[in-house]
């Protein structure tokens, strides 16, 4: 199947917007690369530091320089679900180096906090940070340059972008991601969503709402519902930065630990000191980044993506911009539904024909790029392949499915739920925004109604309880972008919308700041830019102006008159509302230096 066009025209658009960055970097890439293997230019001092806790097997590899070390960067806490299973691998990667003739090391660790744990709590407005510092932390963990090859483990919203801004950074060493997989299927994803809607409504007590929430979130893994954790693992598997099939492999089972060994053992097939050299900066292209996307919208992903993609691909000295997602979007069909765009969940998903389905379809229909390098070698057909243990236990690629086995989950390209994608890209004379409309039913999507506006979430729910939202509404909640206090998710506000849209009202968000993946049911238009810190047109907007979100011809306007609307002027923020407390005053050179939300709301750009 020939390139879809528009798909083409994208494409070559980003080439040429980005040609000067990124000529620039693939040169630091190649002056990098041109050093040769790293520890060739360790001094016996540094190589001896770099050795000195090893075994003496481990020493004697290093010393003699002819195989490759491995750096593992990880994510690991066992206070996190996502990244509990990671405590494992390091073992798991070194014994297979070792069994390939390597070598591998800890290089590093990297946070990883949680966003389901700090919803709704000041700890959230570190959260979009933490993917920079992630960045940061990685950079450091490398700075060694000990290795040949790197190791990336990391599973959730900010982690995995900020571990592929490091690999980026380290562009001329080879870069392999791997997974630790969902956790098996719990309380229906829809069952845990009514559950918090009656306690919001003052239906059911905090016990009740504890015991629910236990049995969704019950054991290692990533939750299983379709947020940004599972869209990473959707992102890093189009890419071309797993190993095919890895992203949805349950943790602790024999293909798990499989996957992982196979991949710790292609991380050093790939390194310069082999036949089939891969830097990471020859995976990480344009056309990687349009399948991506591409893969996003097919998939009705996170939100969060659309921030992470742009700020990923800066790193590349690829240019990404709010256009490039949005006619994307317009020729991507919605192939899957995973709650909350749908009931099912990614294990679900999975066991339909999961990504090696999609990825299929996606190639036949001309949607996705062929012709890219990845960890498993040339072209992402390689990624319709299904990995399997035989018998003696022996890991290979077969055969993937060549049909759905579920059509209310997972349908081919040519009869999806809808024929574009899961997210949309919304302008007007409030700015700039993103809607993610495939969890919104169709009769919801356009909103036209006086606004009421708030600087934080507490008041949005205060006013709930009081029922002075109790009509049709478009709840504004400003002052919450990058800049004003770092961008913190509000999916706490999901249930209080929710249940005045069940009872019959018209009701949609607007906001600078940003919402959980698992959110859609409401719609929604953030990453509003110029965000309102910046005395972007969100700041002008009083109570009573009726705003219409179109989610449908993709607007976002308020119904003001031009020469009043002009006349206004924007209010200002409390420079010391967010400013202290949860180590927020740590983070004021960040929101100082943070770029917009269009250009990814990074300390990079």
């Amino acid at each position: 199947m020939d390139l879809n066009p528009t798909v083409k025209v994208v494409t070559d658009r980003i080439v040429a917007r980005s040609e000067s960055a990124r000529r620039a970097y693939l040169e630091r890439c190649g002056a990098a690369r041109a050093s040769g293997p790293r520890r060739a230019v360790l001094s016996c001092g540094n190589l001896a530091h770099a050795a000195a806790a090893c075994t003496a097997h481990d020493k004697a590899a290093l010393a003699e320089g002819a195989a490759g070390n491995l750096g593992i960067v990880t994510a690991y806490n066992d206070m996190l679900s996502a990244h509990q299973p990671f405590a494992g691998f390091p073992e798991i990667i070194k014994r297979a180096a070792r069994q390939a003739g390597g070598t591998a090391q800890v290089a590093g660790g990297v946070p990883a906090m949680c966003d389901g744990v700090t919803q709704g709590q000041p700890g959230m407005e570190l959260s979009l940070f933490s993917r920079d510092v992630i960045a940061l932390s990685a950079a450091v963990a490398l700075s060694h340059n000990a290795f040949d090859s790197a190791v990336f483990l990391g599973v959730c919203d900010k982690i995995v972008p900020g571990l592929v801004i490091a690999a980026a950074a380290f562009g001329h060493l080879p870069a392999v991601f791997l997974p630790a997989g969902p956790m098996p299927s719990g309380l229906p994803n829809d069952e845990k969503s009514r559950v918090r809607q009656a306690f919001a409504a003052g239906e059911i007590g905090r016990q009740e709402l504890l015991a629910a929430e236990m049995k969704s979130y019950h054991g290692p893994g990533t939750c299983t519902f379709y947020g940004t954790a599972n869209s990473n693992q959707m992102l890093m598997e189009v890419m071309g930065l797993h190993l095919p099939g890895a992203s949805f492999v349950n943790p602790d089972t024999p293909l798990r630990e499989a996957l992982t060994l196979a991949g710790a053992r292609r991380a050093l097939e790939i390194t310069a000191l082999g036949n089939d050299y891969t830097p990471v900066s020859d995976v990480l292209t344009e056309r990687a980044f349009v399948n991506g996307i591409v893969g996003l919208h097919a998939t009705g992903g996170s939100t969060n993506l659309a921030l992470h993609l742009v700020a990923m691909a800066r790193a590349a000295g690829i240019v990404l911009e709010p256009e490039d997602l949005a006619e994307l979007s317009q020729v991507t069909p919605l192939m899957a539904r995973i709650y909350p765009n749908g009931i099912a969940d990614v294990n679900h998903f999975h066991a339909a024909g999961g990504l090696g389905y999609l990825i299929g379809e996606l190639l036949a229909a001309g949607l996705l790029h062929e012709d890219v390098r990845t960890v498993a070698g040339s072209g992402l057909s390689l990624y319709t392949r299904e990995p399997k243990l035989g018998a003696d236990g022996a890991l290979s690629w077969g055969e993937g499915a060549s049909e759905s086995l579920n059509l209310e989950i997972l349908r081919p390209a040519r009869d999806a739920f809808q024929t574009t994608g899961g997210l949309m890209r919304l302008s007007g004379n409030l700015g700039g925004a993103i809607i993610k409309v495939s969890a919104v039913a169709r009769d919801r999507r356009v909103v036209e109604a006086p606004c009421r506006v708030f600087t934080d979430q507490d008041s949005v729910k205060a006013a709930f309880k009081a029922g002075e939202l109790d009509r049709d509404l478009v709840c504004v909640v400003r002052f919450q972008g990058p800049k004003a206090n770092g961008m913190p998710e509000l999916h706490v506000l999901t249930p209080v919308l929710g249940l005045l849209q069940d009872r019959g009202h018209k009701v949609a968000l607007v906001t600078d700041g940003r919402m959980s993946g698992a959110s859609g049911k409401v719609p929604a238009a953030i990453h509003v830019s110029p965000e309102a810190a910046n005395g972007g047109p969100i700041a002008r907007l009083r109570d009573g102006d009726v705003v219409r979100v179109d989610g449908v011809e993709g607007r976002l306007e308020v119904l003001v008159a031009e020469a009043e609307w002009a006349a206004r002027a924007p209010a200002k923020m409390d420079p010391a509302a967010n400013a202290f407390g949860m180590g927020r005053e740590l983070f004021a050179p960040f929101r100082a230096g943070v770029s917009s939300a269009d250009e990814g709301a990074s300390v990079f750009v």
